[in-house]
């Protein structure tokens, strides 16, 4: 972080507020008029300006069939609907709803559907599952819903998804994670669910997007929440707000832009079970539960004008009369579910950054199953690329997504480790000059190139050597103080971080290099070997994963200290030993206690605004 003393005499733009990632991330929420029934669990659907409140649960017990309509300004009672319920899905419009399943009183989950033509609620023709906690977007003629809750056994959340032509409903794909009480938007045709409840009322921060045809998981919500309320129009941009995670309820709200989540500005009072409804830009919160039913109101609007965060931004805020800097902020850095390896595999050698990651080599689900795939993510999604010469596993990788190295690592027969060096050029794999000493998942230089790489110790305690190359040759330097292999990969070739590791045991030592030698430094909090890793150089990167037992936890390095952070929704070993930056990292694949992986997650660093100390 930089000190005033470090930017006095430069010009510093002065602004009234700190900037933020999109007009959304610079909104707020904003109390409205209240409705005129408080309740929780009720059902809403339209715009800002224009929505409805329906169904509902009064205290304690029942359900409601309350029926409210906003302009906007003020909630107006208008025709009720015909099924008291509490839990429903809703969409459409305050001239053309629509109210799918839900709980009456006495408890039973219904199958009935109601539309609404702006004066009057018609029962239409019944959902094919009985459910109450369905969410889903869309209009009165033409609409999907997905999920919900239904006792055909002990806590039966569902993953159907039906969807509505105007005449007759149809079942489609199911969702990859049965679910209920989620939020939900969007359209017949693209929309989103996020968060909800599972088994044993669980909550989960799960997301997925529907295309109009089927369900696929994309990145987690930064804050898991069950009766979470959500806005949107379509599977690209929306909002989710509030939830409950016990024992809290939430006030946190979170923005997806299609790729991400981003959390914004929070609502004033945590609550669960509201109504939300809108889109992104332009959101309504209202009823609910916060600690006793709710009849309040809230708008969310994003800013007219702001200024986009840009990393390493100097700025004074006139506001708080304070300096402050934009930069990412590494230890509020999280990981989040994206889509699936298409190989399953472990131990293989990783390259590139988050947005654009080579996957290669590694073991199949069966031992002794040594694998020539080569994978890339694009930032949404795995594709096959061409094989590698030769299949192998304990591999490491070095470079990007268009030109990198992979080094060593073991073939068959015999679980021989190699020498051998494979170069991507983006579309193929050729060998070329092999290394001095053949080893497997040593320390390599996530970052270096195939003109400048390093790569050092592995295979055995024994081996300590470490090598550098020039873009034609390898040259021995002065060795690892502790050899070890399957610790991190962290630098370039003239900065880098050994951490971890097996040296004799599951180590929690960590040397530096500084382009000559290595030298011992702060120790990683929990000895592992068999870790992830990502950064830049000597003063920042992560470590995740790993074994002694699998393990699950994430830790970073700020060049003097290691601190742990967020751990990994799934514990796991034996992931790509290199790939990614200190910000933005990818772990695909790996072994977790029951067996080999293709789930893959994704590291992400915001950017923060930081106030800048004085000395």
């Amino acid at each position: 972080m930089a000190k005033y003393s470090d930017i006095k005499g430069f010009t510093v733009q002065t602004v009234s507020t700190d900037p933020a990632a999109s007009a959304v991330g610079a909104g707020s929420w904003a109390s409205s008029n209240n409705l005129n029934t408080a309740r929780n669990s009720l059902a809403g659907a339209g715009t800002q300006s224009a929505n409805f409140a329906a169904g509902g649960a009064p205290p304690n017990s029942g359900s409601k069939n309350n029926m409210e309509v906003y302009n906007g300004t003020s909630w107006t009672e208008v025709n009720e609907i015909n099924t008291a319920r509490r839990q429903a899905g809703a969409g459409g419009t305050t001239t053309a709803g629509i109210l799918v399943g839900g709980r009456s009183s006495p408890p039973a989950v219904l199958d009935v559907v109601e539309s609404w033509d702006g004066t009057n609620w018609t029962e239409i023709a019944e959902i094919n599952q009985a459910r109450d906690g369905a969410r889903g977007g869309g209009t009165n003629t033409s609409c999907v819903f997905a999920g919900g809750y239904y006792p055909a056994g002990p806590n039966t959340y569902t993953d159907e998804t039906e969807t509505w032509n105007g005449s007759t409903w149809t079942e489609v794909g199911d969702m990859s994670n049965g679910r209920a009480f989620s939020a939900g938007s969007g359209t017949l045709t693209s929309a989103i669910l996020s968060g909800g409840n599972t088994a044993a009322d669980a909550s989960i921060g799960k997301a997925e997007t529907w295309n109009g045809s089927a369900w696929t998981e994309v990145s987690s919500l930064n804050t898991h929440r069950g009766e979470n309320m959500g806005s949107g129009a379509s599977n690209t941009d929306a909002l989710v707000f509030g939830g409950f995670d016990s024992p809290n309820n939430l006030t946190q709200t979170e923005h997806w832009n299609g790729s991400s989540w981003t959390e914004v500005s929070d609502l004033a009072n945590g609550r669960r079970a509201s109504q939300g409804t809108g889109t992104a830009p332009a959101a309504i919160c209202a009823g609910g539960f916060d600690g006793s039913d709710s009849a309040a109101t809230e708008e969310f609007t994003a800013a007219t004008t702001f200024q986009k965060t840009i990393e390493g931004q100097l700025y004074f805020n006139s506001t708080t009369n304070t300096f402050k800097e934009t930069v990412q902020d590494i230890p509020a850095g999280t990981w989040a579910s994206i889509s699936s390896l298409n190989s399953v595999r472990d131990s293989s050698g990783q390259a590139g950054t988050g947005p654009a990651t080579l996957v290669s080599g590694g073991e199949g689900p069966s031992p002794g199953n040594y694998l020539d795939l080569v994978e890339e993510w694009n930032g949404s999604s795995w594709s096959e690329k061409s094989e590698l010469v030769v299949g192998r596993r304990y591999l490491n990788a070095c470079g990007t997504a268009t030109s990198s190295f992979i080094l060593g690592g073991v073939v068959p027969p015999g679980n021989t480790d190699v020498d051998s060096v494979e170069q991507w050029n983006g579309s193929s794999w050729s060998e070329t000059t092999d290394m001095n000493t053949a080893r497997r998942v040593g320390f390599s230089s996530n970052q270096g190139s195939v003109t400048a790489t390093l790569i050092a110790t592995g295979s055995n305690n024994a081996n300590q050597n470490t090598e550098s190359w020039d873009g034609s040759s390898w040259t021995e330097l002065n060795n690892v103080n502790t050899g070890g292999e399957a610790g991190s990969s962290i630098g370039i070739q003239t900065s880098g971080i050994f951490a971890g590791g097996y040296r004799g045991g599951y180590s929690n030592k960590n040397e530096l290099w500084d382009g000559t030698s290595w030298s011992e430094s702060a120790e990683i909090n929990t000895g592992r070997s068999y870790v992830a890793s990502g950064g830049s150089n000597s003063s920042i990167g992560f470590i995740a994963g790993g074994e002694d037992p699998i393990m699950a936890n994430t830790e970073v390095w700020n060049g003097s200290s290691w601190t742990e952070v967020s751990d990994l929704g799934t514990a796991r070993k034996l992931t790509g030993q290199t790939g990614g930056t200190a910000g933005s990292g990818i772990m695909a694949g790996g072994r977790s206690p029951a067996g080999n992986l293709a789930t893959s997650e994704e590291w992400t660093a915001p950017l923060t605004n930081k106030t800048i100390t004085a000395s």
